[in-house]
């Protein structure tokens, strides 16, 4: 459907939400929207928001539906490509270990990371899809 403008929410289910806080809004900066301690935890990213859920309380959901998911998820932040090099400084000022890095068609790199509960995430510059 061509009337969708970019994706809003990114969902991750996080059993500790302390240590998805922790990260999240103390090493990375987010703006903490909504806290419902052992339930959900939701961050402002730019003009996207990331959604943390409890898995073991979100599967048991009347409304919203119920969701989950396990295993390592995915997603990618997107800075610009001026400050591509000083976020990764910082991830890595920060004791963050980078697990992988790629170079794209593009020609630009991407790096990769985990938070605490083991999903990877990614750090991408601007325009990388071009």
């Amino acid at each position: 459907m061509k009337e969708i403008i970019k994706i809003k929410e990114t969902c991750l289910y996080i059993k500790d939400l302390e240590a998805a806080r922790d990260f999240y809004h103390n090493k990375l900066g987010l703006e903490i929207i909504h806290y419902d301690e052992g339930k959900h935890i939701f961050f402002r990213a730019g003009s996207s928001v990331l959604l943390c859920f409890n898995p073991d309380d979100s599967r048991h959901k009347d409304s919203p539906p119920p969701h989950y998911a396990e295993g390592n998820q995915h997603y990618a932040f997107e800075v610009s490509k001026e400050d591509y090099d000083t976020v990764k400084r910082k991830i890595e000022a920060m004791g963050i270990e980078i697990i992988d890095k790629l170079v794209w068609k593009s020609g630009q790199e991407s790096f990769y990371f985990n938070d605490p509960e083991g999903n990877v995430l990614e750090f991408v510059p601007e325009g990388i899809w071009g």
